[in-house]
């Protein structure tokens, strides 16, 4: 058996080819991963601390501003860029993919889709450069994908709206560079014909500072532990009438529309993951030998990095199936799906399949793989679980699932 090819090609595939440009952002990222990313990972991850340096970097590379115009302190690129720099990142450490997916996404997008020119003009700057980071509080402890269960208030009062509730989950919310949270909050109902209650809810820009506002103590993760994540308390949280973002009442349905593009590049990511365990894997199928010949001689372990190939191709097409409808101004809802389920799944099985391949190597926490193993399970829970894919997929099937 012989075995040429140094790392799993990452390139372009038939009827997605990327630009000169996006290939040279690629390379770019991929040897920051490589180079800074990577060496910093396991000491960071022990610690279960953000890695400010690291970010900071990041900033100035303008990696947080890449889909935004340059007006608002952005780089003027695509939405393919963004996510061709989050699959980088997440190929050797998913915390700090993370971190960018969701300080672009649900951080800064919703501003820059909803937000007044006032509201990007203060805070669109510094979050392209990454300079501070933001969170999106939606979810609570009956409430996520069920808008319905949401608990935490925003009542209008003089002028203000006067916040109460709490926020399980928030990814950048409690870190020191964390400037802004947008809340989703019931801010008055309504009854139905049936005589049921609907809720209005709307997405309202909360600064980190305000009083009443509590970022409570980190998680204790399995995974992604170095990724900012906190619970949210919020009591008596004043802010201006103004603070408002988009339509009073459009506050779920404008999230959700940003949740679909996010997708996107969460499927980046989890391509990403599944990408880094490839190449791990590959590298020590190569290098270690055993009753005197690499064990990637042996047929099942060769089988078995053929299919961890076979689904990174394939979450790599679906993301970028996803990402080139959604640039084009194409429906692609049910492709962000799609997309996210497929890479997920890719993510978590190919860190499976790693870790076994390295064997009792592959169980300690300095490998990379084995932070993956831990790191890929919430893949497929986070930015909507894969079930919600998959009523979604169904859904757009002609079932109401």
């Amino acid at each position: 058996m012989t075995m040429q090819m140094d790392r799993p090609a990452d390139t372009d595939v038939a009827g997605f080819e990327l630009t000169e440009e996006q290939r040279r952002l690629r390379d770019q990222v991929r040897d920051f991963a490589d180079t800074v990313v990577a060496p910093a990972a396991y000491e960071y991850d022990t610690k279960r601390s953000l890695p400010y340096d690291i970010i900071a970097e990041m900033g100035r590379m303008g990696l947080f501003g890449l889909p935004f115009p340059v007006e608002y302190g952005g780089q003027g690129k695509d939405y393919l860029s963004l996510c061709l720099a989050v699959e980088q990142l997440g190929r050797v450490d998913q915390s700090i993919g993370v971190t960018l997916e969701a300080g672009v996404g649900l951080g800064a997008m919703p501003i820059y889709r909803s937000g007044t020119e006032e509201q990007k003009q203060e805070w669109l700057p510094m979050l392209a450069r990454g300079e501070a980071l933001a969170g999106f509080g939606l979810t609570e402890a009956e409430a996520g994908s069920d808008a319905s269960g949401t608990k935490t208030t925003a009542e209008l009062r003089d002028g203000e709206w006067v916040i109460n509730g709490t926020k399980q989950f928030i990814t950048n919310s409690g870190s020191d560079i964390t400037r802004l949270v947008t809340i989703t909050a019931v801010t008055g109902e309504s009854r139905r014909d049936d005589g049921t209650v609907k809720k209005e809810l709307s997405a309202i820009l909360v600064p980190t500072g305000t009083p009443g506002f509590v970022a409570e103590p980190v998680y204790d993760k399995v995974g992604w532990h170095t990724s900012d994540t906190h619970p949210l308390t919020l009591t008596d949280v004043h802010v201006p009438e103004a603070n408002l973002l988009g339509e009073r009442g459009r506050g779920y349905s404008n999230f959700l529309a940003t949740l679909d593009e996010g997708r996107v590049a969460f499927a980046a990511l989890c391509t990403g993951a599944a990408q880094g365990c490839l190449e791990e894997a590959l590298r020590y199928a190569k290098s270690r030998n055993v009753f005197g010949r690499p064990i990637g001689s042996n047929q099942h372990i060769a089988f078995k990095l053929a299919r961890m190939q076979a689904r990174v191709h394939a979450a790599r097409l679906a993301y970028y199936d996803a990402c080139f409808k959604l640039m084009a101004g194409m429906p692609f809802k049910l492709e962000a799906s799609i997309a996210k389920l497929v890479g997920s799944e890719a993510a978590m099985d190919n860190a499976r399949d790693a870790t076994q391949i390295f064997g009792g190597y592959g169980f300690l926490n300095e490998n990379p793989v084995a932070r993956h193993y831990r790191d890929s399970k919430i893949l497929e829970i986070g930015e909507g679980t894969s079930e919600v894919q998959l009523m979604i997929i169904s859904r757009a099937l002609g079932f109401d699932a």
